[in-house]
């Protein structure tokens, strides 16, 4: 960035940490006389403003810019102007998903630090746009950690394409500090290896237990029909026309289930019971679930930390499905598919951190897209 720029960028403490994370990330493209029409830093304001805007495509990313080129000027040069969408897109081909999502952990650390007793959900997702129409490129999968409760991603991995998010959720434990945490995974994590990674953290865990682990859910449901020091509790959620109601029974006497030396950590197992009743049909379901957990037998705090892992799926997933439309955006080449689900992410949090105005998500990329004042907002710039 040129001299002249530096000083208007750093009296803005917001926009500074960002390019301060961001700026060892290597530019994978050739430089010409050692120089570039568009530096790194001016793409990434440009593809950041646009997406919290309500840009999902690179297209609309070039039109963005070219509109807002004055206001693009207030915070950078852009002397050559705006990049076009091909110019934007062959960056996000080649740069590093390692490397950017390792700035993008960097940049969450500066504005988010974890304590203890926060959620954790580790789950994945996968972005449907990235698979090529005759089958050469599969859909690429991406395991998250998301803090629930603060509704921020801390970080993200694509699954090895001969691999699945069993190898993937140790490397993703790995990149993160959890100290006193309470990590939550969903069946396929219910490992042992990744139960004794998650005690070395000095964290916590529950796990998920289906048929992927046939010896243990049997262990686990002849222990609970003992009913042997079981504690429960129970609570209601009314809304979108249905009624919700979760009973967590936990027990931590363990003293009849076998193989729970195997399970670093183990101290208590728990059953959630869930029925949902559809007002408007007048519908009912059932469904029982299984847990085993380093924490102790607290039958509310065990209901908090599971139905808060669903808020991955409700919170992050859906709104990259349905208010980013991530699934419609044919980002095939490279690792444009991976890199533009991180940018996503980041315009996300922007966005759901801007409290000033009470909107919905989609509204306030509208807002953005029409309000310098609001983007601002929403940028903290």
């Amino acid at each position: 960035m040129p001299d002249e720029n530096k000083k208007d960028v750093l009296q803005n403490a917001s926009l500074s940490t960002f390019l301060s994370c961001f700026s060892t990330l290597p530019d994978p493209r050739r430089r010409s006389k050692g120089h570039l029409l568009y530096p790194l830093e001016e793409i990434l304001f440009l593809t950041i403003a646009a997406c919290v805007s309500g840009a999902n495509s690179w297209t609309a990313i070039e039109s963005f810019g070219e509109e807002k080129l004055d206001w693009l000027r207030k915070f950078f040069p852009y002397k050559s102007g705006v990049p076009s969408h091909d110019t934007i897109s062959d960056l996000f081909i080649l740069l590093s998903p390692k490397a950017f999502g390792s700035c993008f952990m960097d940049w969450v650390n500066s504005i988010h630090q974890l304590t203890g007793g926060q959620l954790v959900a580790f789950d994945g997702k996968t972005v449907r746009g990235a698979a090529s129409g005759g089958g050469k490129k599969s859909a690429l999968h991406i395991v998250s950690a998301y803090a629930s409760m603060q509704r921020i991603c801390l970080g993200q991995l694509a699954v090895d394409e001969k691999s699945n998010e069993i190898t993937a959720i140790p490397k993703l434990l790995d990149l993160l500090t959890l100290e006193g945490c309470i990590v939550t995974i969903d069946a396929i994590g219910c490992q042992k290896e990744i139960a004794e990674q998650i005690i070395s953290k000095k964290a916590d865990y529950v796990l998920m237990v289906k048929d992927n682990q046939p010896a243990l859910k049997e262990q686990v449901l002849k222990v609970l029909e003992r009913k042997e020091g079981l504690q429960s509790c129970q609570d209601t959620d009314f809304g979108h026309g249905r009624i919700e109601t979760h009973r967590c029974e936990v027990t931590s006497c363990l003293n009849f289930l076998d193989g729970k030396e195997d399970w670093k950590g183990l101290r208590s197992i728990v059953r959630i019971f869930a029925e949902r009743y559809n007002k408007k049909t007048g519908k009912s379901s059932t469904e029982e679930r299984l847990y085993i957990t380093s924490l102790a037998d607290n039958p509310e705090l065990l209901n908090t930390a599971i139905r808060s892992h669903w808020a991955i799926e409700n919170n992050p997933h859906w709104n990259l499905d349905v208010v980013f439309r991530e699934d419609g955006q044919l980002k095939r080449e490279g690792n444009s598919a991976q890199n533009f689900n991180l940018i996503s992410k980041i315009a996300l949090a922007m966005i759901d951190a801007e409290k000033s105005i009470k909107d919905s998500k989609p509204n306030k990329r509208i807002r953005a897209a029409c309000s310098d004042r609001f983007r601002e907002l929403v940028l903290k710039v």
